[in-house]
């Protein structure tokens, strides 16, 4: 009688360590949740990183000329009216209107 009832205990431990494992919610499952949060958590860092650049950008813009005066120069090759415009070669390969001119101011 006692070989059947700790046959029967076994069983039911084996069962349960299957679950633990290997069943829905078991320490698999948890892993495999835990790698997955890992994955966005580095995604997260970067996109977080990236919208404080730009919310830095975006209060530079609203306060000070300078950044305003920075784009323009760089991605449109605007010039002052103190300045006098050359025509430059591109040469080192750059591209953009503001790669393609000189400014010098007198």
């Amino acid at each position: 009688m006692w070989k059947w009832v700790i046959l029967v205990l076994v069983v039911m431990l084996g069962l349960l360590q299957y679950r633990l494992w290997f069943g829905e919610g078991g320490i698999r499952e948890f892993n495999d949740i835990q790698a997955r949060a890992d994955v966005l958590d580095g995604t997260t860092q970067t996109l977080k990183a990236r919208n404080d650049r730009l919310a830095a950008e975006v209060v530079d813009l609203k306060t000070g000329l300078d950044a305003i005066e920075e784009r323009a120069r760089s991605d449109i090759g605007m010039v002052r009216k103190d300045e006098q415009f050359f025509w430059v070669p591109n040469v080192d390969g750059s591209h953009g209107p503001a790669a393609e001119t000189g400014v010098i101011t007198p």
